[in-house]
This record gives C-alpha cells, sequence and structure tokens, in this order.
C-alpha cells in the first residue's frame, strides 16, 4: 500500500512540476537568462553564476551571491519575475510570449517586469505610457494563458 501512495505522489509532483515550467521562458532551463532575480531590487540586472544556482519549479535561478540565494529561497513569489519571465509590454498588448531583455526591467508594487528590447524597439518606454492598463491587461491574459 505504502509503495502504490508513494508511486501516486510521484506522478502527481511529476504533473506539478511540468505544468509548472511550461509557461516560463527558459533558456537551457535557466530563469531570466542567467540573470539574478533578486538583484533586480536593488535596480541592478547582475549575471548570476552555476555555483549559486537553485531549482525552484522547474526554473533554474542563478544567483550572483549566496546572499541573494537564501533571500530567493526565503520567499520566491517576491523575487520570480512576472508572467513566467516573458515580456510584460507583450503580454499586456496582445497577450503573446515574447523573449526579453534581461537588462531591460522595472519594479513595480514589488514585483519584477522585464521587457523585449532589441531593434530599436524598447517595450519598456511603450509599458510605461499606459502601465495601468498594460498591467491590468497583461494580468487577464496571463491567467487565461496558464489555464
Amino acid at each position: 500500500m505504502r509503495q502504490l501512495i508513494l508511486v501516486f505522489l510521484l506522478g502527481i509532483s511529476f504533473q506539478i512540476f511540468a505544468q509548472s515550467s511550461k509557461h516560463l521562458n527558459l533558456e537551457d532551463g535557466k530563469a531570466i537568462q542567467g540573470y539574478d532575480p533578486v538583484a533586480y531590487f536593488s535596480n541592478k540586472a547582475v549575471k548570476g553564476n552555476k555555483q549559486t544556482s537553485f531549482n525552484y519549479r522547474g526554473a533554474v535561478y542563478y544567483f550572483s551571491s549566496e546572499a541573494n540565494q537564501q533571500k530567493f529561497k526565503a520567499n520566491p513569489s517576491k523575487y520570480e519575475p512576472q508572467y513566467g519571465g516573458w515580456c510584460a509590454f507583450a503580454m499586456g498588448d496582445y497577450g503573446k510570449k515574447v523573449e526579453i531583455d534581461p537588462e531591460t526591467f522595472k519594479i513595480v508594487d514589488g514585483k519584477l517586469y522585464l521587457f523585449y528590447n532589441a531593434y530599436f524597439n524598447n517595450t519598456l518606454k511603450s509599458w510605461n505610457k499606459d502601465e495601468k492598463n498594460l498591467k491590468a491587461k497583461a494580468d487577464k491574459n496571463w491567467s487565461t494563458l496558464i489555464k
């Protein structure tokens, strides 16, 4: 009986793991292209390193220090990027998953938002012009997308 319960729990764990990571913006399993999610809250985009990485919900987060890793472990939801790490502007404007530039970001109400910035198109500038409306639309689009 114990073995049956263990197999059942492992099966459910695998399903939860697969569901939670399938919507994330991952590059070879890395979240935020290897940037430290905690460093953003000091208004800096800093590359993390493999030695201080941590696997959370199917994504590997890299940190620039053990202190930042410990902060993340204590409260991952505080530091995780919104919309699975996809471009916040694109999620709000047309509900699509669009790649990001990890050095183009904004902290809004204590949450990390990332943006596409390439080919003369910095979507953070567009986001700033209509942030309240775009954020509301992005929240709605994201909740629909992950169902």
